[in-house]
């Protein structure tokens, strides 16, 4: 009976301790997806300041006007390159993603977030600094929370998945379309829809990239895991900043 309990105790204490290298696996990983969200959203908001320093100046009247750089970014066809940058960028990364090395994923996460940052520059002629400065802040702790509940809820969001990817993708052709019909109470509607959908995705994407964790996965394979999770999350948050932005941004 004795050794049946030394044994007992024995295989308890292994079960604990592969379930405390998993779980500090876990943390290690999921902050590392962390990490390179936070290094995206830095290059993007650099690139965004930068290129709206580059492109506005003032006129003899103290007025906004636009550099040469602005009028091509901005005004001349170059500005549906960066419109439409981005979105060539994340097919390209989704259909390569397990053939390219995690050094090369690594590049083009960071390339893409630069063009993110190019084509929101915009934004910061449009909108006030301090109501960019608060939806920002507000949208970092709508999306903390959402995330947060994602990694830790035992409710299981995957069936709510499919239906979020359908919205997406209903976003984004209403979202082509509006560019050219350029109708301000369809955009509210979108920006409304968007927050919903990507609130909801947040919680489903970090829900789906702990559960993409593998404690056997190599440096390699760990590394593009958190790049690609990183990415996911990076939209997510893009997305809901932008339209929490055309909702409640102040205006110049």
């Amino acid at each position: 009976m004795s050794n049946y309990d030394r044994n007992t105790s024995f295989g308890a204490h292994v079960a604990r301790k592969a379930t405390a290298e998993i779980d500090q696996g876990l943390r290690a990983y999921m902050l590392g997806v962390y990490n390179y969200m936070t290094l995206g959203l830095g290059v993007t908001g650099l690139v965004a300041l930068g290129a709206q320093m580059l492109a506005v100046t003032h006129d003899a009247a103290g007025r906004l006007a636009l550099t040469p750089f602005g009028q091509a970014i901005y005004m001349s066809p170059l500005r549906w390159v960066i419109i439409f940058a981005p979105l060539g960028f994340v097919f390209f990364l989704s259909a390569r993603a397990n053939t390219i090395s995690a050094a090369t994923a690594r590049t083009l996460f960071l390339v893409f977030a630069g063009l993110i940052g190019l084509s929101m520059s915009f934004l910061l002629m449009v909108y006030t600094g301090g109501s960019v400065a608060r939806v920002f802040f507000i949208t970092a702790a709508a999306f903390g929370g959402l995330s947060i509940y994602g990694y830790t809820t035992q409710r299981s969001l995957s069936a709510m998945g499919s239906f979020l990817i359908m919205g997406v993708w209903g976003l984004v052709i209403a979202g082509v379309v509006n560019i050219f019909l350029q109708s301000s109470s369809l955009q509210f509607g979108l920006s409304i829809l968007c927050v919903l959908i990507f609130s909801g995705l947040t919680a489903w994407d970090t829900q789906s990239i702990k559960d993409e964790y593998v404690s056997s996965d190599g440096y390699e394979m760990a590394q593009k895991k958190s790049i690609f999770g990183a990415l996911r999350l990076y939209l997510d948050f893009i997305n809901m900043f932008q339209s929490l932005l055309y909702l409640f941004g102040d205006r110049r």
